[in-house]
C-alpha cells in the first residue's frame, strides 16, 4: 500500500491544547519539506516534542481526502491544510485501521495510538459544525519507535503494516 506525504507541519507552540475557557494561541503551523523524528520524543521543533514520557501523540497524520472534503462541505475552498492543526497530511492510508499497529514509512516506525480526535476549537479555524463533522475522521495519533527523517513525498512511498501486536 503506498502512501503519498503532502504536507509536513510542526508549530513551536500550543493554539487550543492546554487552553480551555481562555483565546486560542497565536502559534503559526510552519511547513517543512522534511523533519527530523526522534523515537520517543516526536518532531523536533514541534510543540509534542518531549512533551511527556511514552506520549501517545508524538506526532499526528490527517487524511488529505477529509481535508479535501471539509474544504467542498464548509464551501471553503481557500482553506489551509494547516487549519486542523496536523503534523503529516496523507493519502492512501487508512488511518482508523492503523490504531494500534505498527506501520513503517520511510524507515521510521511508527505505532498507532488513538484517533485524534475534533475538539469544539474546529468550530472556530474551519466553520460551525466542523468538530460534529470531523468525529471519526479526524486523524491518527502515534509514536515514533524508530527514528529517521520524514520527507514530503515526491513519489508515493511504500508502507509496511507489521502483524498486530495480540
Amino acid at each position: 500500500m503506498p502512501v503519498f506525504i503532502h504536507h509536513i507541519f510542526i508549530s513551536p507552540g500550543h493554539n487550543f491544547f492546554g487552553r480551555h475557557g481562555q483565546e486560542p494561541g497565536t502559534h503559526d503551523m510552519i511547513e517543512k519539506s522534511d523533519v527530523p523524528v526522534v523515537a520517543g520524543s516526536g518532531i523536533e521543533g514541534d510543540r509534542f516534542f518531549n512533551y511527556q514520557d511514552d506520549y501517545k501523540g508524538q506526532v499526528t497524520f490527517f487524511d488529505w481526502d477529509v481535508f479535501d472534503a471539509a474544504r467542498r462541505h464548509f464551501n471553503i475552498p481557500d482553506l489551509s491544510p494547516s487549519a486542523f492543526r496536523r503534523n503529516i497530511l496523507v493519502s492512501g492510508l487508512d488511518l482508523p485501521s492503523l490504531v494500534g499497529r505498527q506501520f513503517v514509512i520511510q524507515d521510521i516506525l511508527f505505532e498507532g495510538t488513538a484517533e485524534a480526535a475534533p475538539c469544539y476549537w474546529m468550530n472556530h479555524v474551519v466553520a460551525d459544525g466542523a468538530e460534529q463533522w470531523l468525529k471519526g475522521k479526524g486523524g491518527l495519533r502515534a509514536r515514533i519507535l524508530r527514528s529517521g527523517i520524514l520527507r514530503q513525498s515526491a513519489a508515493p512511498d511504500p508502507v509496511t503494516l507489521l502483524p498486530s501486536q495480540g
